[in-house]
């Protein structure tokens, strides 16, 4: 074939490793609205709508469900299963079948682009009229929008959020001033690192790293500078809390109890990787620095100044968590309001003697009410108010002092610290799962 013979635009072969796909090529007559297109260029869409809904952080049984809601629209019948990072789905019509496998190249976690899916996805008999190229042309804008906030803001966001939780955890103005500045350079170099791909475990452990060095030299700065008490080094954990895989944690939980299980253990599996880094990673700055984890100093503030600053702290906490998420301000203070509310009764009942597992499951079921009534009210996707209002309940603390005294060889210690941190965390998705099923009718059965 000669030159003046060959095509006039040859597609564009993907460089990348996850090859990017052409979704534009799926229909060659561009003039023809979508219901009336070809099997494969609506089964392409189908499967598009779920690869964005997965690449936002939601769970199997959202995506399943976006996909049904735009198979019917286009008169298909679709059969999904559903990873961390990957899709494999079939559609139906009339004897024929087209069936596709599709793959993210990361995890991650959007809030603001999952609404805009959900909204699209609820509106979308209005697309009908429209061509493939269009409909694909608006589901571009939401794939490829910019997060909303820069690397400066989210480490900003992540120092509020952390010197929030280190409070709740015990700690004091110089526990959190030493956290604002350690997690504010840590999920700084984090972000930074995103927008350059690097690899999750890569990031993970650099930025973790950082945060403790960050903590550890202003801590000893204020030592030096003020003499103040070594017991201080106590808020060490809390420098790297903004790692805390909270939306994979939390939706393993819920993907299992729906019997999602591929799903589930997948992102199950990928919460425990990083949580495994971080810890590793904190535990071996803390040896080469010679800190070690330590009961926080008494504050000897009374009880209702206590439940007052806990509201406060527990509301920065969550709103810090959702601005990490890339949730809008306003989406990220109902969140706050629901966190506030939902984590301060978990404190209060642990200060009652409660079990601190049982303490979690109810503030979870509060947090799931809470998100339930908001959604119905504000169209908010529930699972971007549950995460950040529960991800503050996740017992960061004691995974780490389970992994310093597994390391240290204390093993007896480190297993109860390690079991304590599990009782809690599957207490924290049971108590949404339970919310749910009595707030969401499609939830409570199996169809």
């Amino acid at each position: 074939m000669t030159a003046a013979e060959k095509p006039a635009s040859t597609p564009k072969i993907s460089p990348n490793h996850h090859m990017a796909i052409p979704w534009h090529s799926f229909e060659h007559d561009q003039d023809t609205p979508i219901r009336e297109t070809s099997l494969t260029a609506r089964a392409a869409l189908v499967g598009r709508v779920g690869i964005v809904m997965l690449s936002c952080g939601t769970g199997a049984w959202r995506v399943r469900e976006a996909m049904d809601t735009v198979s019917r629209a286009l008169g298909l019948t679709c059969a999904a299963d559903v990873g961390l990072i990957t899709l494999s789905f079939s559609c139906f019509e009339k004897g024929h079948h087209y069936s596709q496998t599709l793959s993210l190249p990361a995890s991650g976690v959007n809030t603001a682009k999952l609404a805009a899916m959900e909204q699209f996805v609820d509106h979308f008999d209005a697309c009908l009229g429209l061509t493939p190229n269009e409909i694909h042309s608006r589901l571009d804008k939401i794939q490829h929008q910019p997060g909303q906030f820069s690397p400066l803001q989210l480490g900003l966001a992540s120092a509020l959020a952390c010197a929030a939780f280190v409070f709740l955890l015990g700690g004091g103005p110089i526990e959190m001033l030493c956290c604002f500045v350690g997690a504010g350079v840590g999920n700084y170099l984090r972000s930074v690192m995103g927008r350059y791909h690097i690899t999750v475990m890569a990031s993970t452990a650099l930025s973790v790293a950082a945060a403790c060095l960050s903590y550890t030299l202003l801590f000893l700065l204020l030592r030096a500078g003020f003499h103040i008490a070594s017991g201080h080094e106590a808020g060490y954990i809390g420098a790297m809390l903004f790692v805390i895989p909270g939306f994979p944690f939390i939706t393993s939980g819920l993907d299992i109890f729906k019997q999602d299980m591929r799903s589930g253990l997948e992102r199950g599996m990928f919460a425990i990787m990083v949580i495994t880094v971080a810890t590793v990673t904190g535990w071996l700055v803390a040896l080469l620095v010679h800190l070690s984890p330590a009961n926080f100093l008494p504050l000897g503030l009374s009880a209702g100044v206590l439940l007052l600053f806990r509201l406060v702290a527990s509301f920065c906490g969550v709103f810090g968590f959702s601005i990490m998420f890339n949730s809008p301000v306003t989406m990220s203070a109902v969140a706050g309001v629901i966190g506030a509310c939902a984590n301060t009764l978990r404190l209060e009942l642990v200060d009652l003697t409660m079990p601190p597992a049982a303490a979690a499951f109810l503030g979870a079921l509060l947090a799931g009410l809470l998100a339930s009534l908001a959604n119905r009210k504000a169209g908010y996707p529930r699972i971007s108010l549950t995460v950040p209002a529960i991800v503050i309940m996740v017992p960061g603390l004691y995974m780490y002092r389970g992994m310093f005294n597994l390391g240290g060889g204390s093993f007896d210690v480190g297993a109860s610290w390690v079991v304590r941190a599990v009782l809690i965390v599957i207490a924290l998705p049971l108590g949404l799962a339970v919310a749910r099923v009595l707030t969401d009718p499609k939830w409570r059965h199996i169809s």
